[in-house]
């Protein structure tokens, strides 16, 4: 990772881990616990996010994330520099609203 200078930057984590067992689900629970520990904010499912201050700050936190990977599963790290991050377009759809709930069962003797 190189990205030039003392900028500050984002790191963005994502993750597709598997959850079939209860031990994948556990070390799903404790790699997302890691991220939230050091610092990292969701931004979507499987999307975890960090500012840091400049480059060398963002290689420790590759660091750690890297000794906290799971055994299985696939996880991704990217860095931006804070004017790349700033670029980011954000398109949002409709909000669906919730469906109309059933009416509840009358029973009859």
């Amino acid at each position: 990772m190189n990205f030039g200078g003392m900028r500050s930057m984002w790191i963005v984590a994502m993750f597709d881990l598997p959850v079939d067992t209860p031990g994948a689900r556990r070390d799903y629970a404790k790699f997302r616990k890691g991220l939230l520990q050091d610092g990292f904010s969701m931004m979507q499912y499987s999307v975890y996010i960090r500012h840091c201050a400049n480059e060398d700050n963002a290689k420790v936190h590759f660091f750690r994330v890297k000794a906290i990977l799971p055994p299985d599963g696939e996880v991704r790290l990217i860095g931006f520099t804070d004017l790349q991050f700033g670029k980011m377009e954000i398109f949002l759809g409709r909000r669906r609203k919730a469906p109309v709930a059933a009416p509840a069962q009358v029973e009859m003797f």
